[in-house]
């Protein structure tokens, strides 16, 4: 049954599904993380970012020029849901920029160190902020077209794993085109050092590798199709801002990082936020499945007065 399955899902393999699948991986892979990577190369790990936490908004607007998805601003619903994902990133942005007093917490600490002794991280080579910062843009934007491009490639194509499968390879294929590119386009003088930059050890930077392979891409690109194909291209970016206050919280425990108040009243913000667009979201889905009922209901009455009828 499996195979079968399998070979119906392939029938249905055809130049528009691998089209959008091309599409998925010029977004998701190529782009959004290529372009991410060299924004952070020309600009810091700290500045960089900040711009994830601008890809639900992203993701946001587009979706709704795009009518990928419904706002309704007359209903409380949609309200809650644009106000939920203002609040998240305002949330964000709290936590990133504005620290406060520092909460004493002495028993997270495993490892006592001095932020002020602290030696500050020198720009390596010759850092250019404007273009780091347009690549972090065009990253972000690359992120958001990605989501929505998510929500199509489940309509013409809803096997998810094979989705993922085929979206990686093409992404390995056009990751690939790039480097050839970039490579040829590279000035003769500087071309050494590129082979052992592409050489993989039995090091961290295979281990690297593999896990950004496995989770960050594969099981990543799955849950993420699922979520798409449930709840909607906007969605799955509301939960970045989570991933912010995650990431201080585990930061505070495991390296005894200081917490600060800006933090915990950015994470009070961020999960106030979440909570209003997932209320929003829910009750969207509730109204919008009540319709479908109904005018099931209208239908199947309609039907049977015509066979009444005759």
């Amino acid at each position: 049954m499996h195979v079968d399955g399998c070979r119906e899902m392939w029938k249905k393999v055809n130049l528009a599904v691998l089209g959008w699948i091309s599409i998925n991986a010029l977004f998701g892979v190529l782009l959004a993380m290529g372009l991410y990577y060299w924004g952070l190369r020309d600009t810091s790990a700290a500045y960089a970012v900040n711009f994830l936490n601008l890809i639900p908004v992203a993701t946001f607007l587009i979706a709704v020029a795009l009518r990928a998805e419904r706002l309704s601003l007359s209903h409380w619903p949609g309200r809650m849901e644009l106000l939920g994902a203002a609040v998240g990133v305002a949330g964000t942005m709290v936590v990133s920029f504005c620290k406060g007093t520092r909460l004493p917490l002495p028993h997270l600490h495993f490892h006592h160190h001095s932020q002020a002794g602290a030696p500050t991280a020198a720009p390596h080579g010759a850092r250019d902020m404007a273009a780091g910062t347009l690549c972090l843009c065009g990253s972000c934007v690359s992120y958001a077209l990605w989501f929505v491009v998510q929500a199509r490639v489940a309509k013409v194509f809803p096997s998810r794993y094979w989705a993922t499968a085929l979206t990686c390879a093409a992404g390995s294929l056009q990751s690939a085109a790039a480097a050839a590119v970039a490579f040829a386009l590279t000035p003769t003088g500087d071309r050494h050092g590129w082979a052992a930059e592409w050489r993989l050890g039995w090091d961290l930077r295979l281990v690297t590798v593999v896990y950004s392979g496995v989770f960050n891409t594969g099981a990543t690109f799955v849950l993420v199709s699922w979520a798409v194909a449930r709840r909607g291209p906007v969605y799955p970016p509301m939960f970045n801002s989570l991933s912010l206050v995650v990431t201080a919280a585990v930061d505070a425990v495991f390296l005894g990082t200081d917490l600060y108040l800006g933090g915990v009243l950015g994470a009070a913000l961020v999960v106030v936020g979440l909570y209003a667009f997932l209320w929003g979201k829910r009750k969207e889905l509730d109204a919008a499945a009540k319709g479908d009922d109904r005018e099931q209901g209208l239908r199947r009455g309609d039907r049977d007065t015509d066979d009444g009828i005759a």
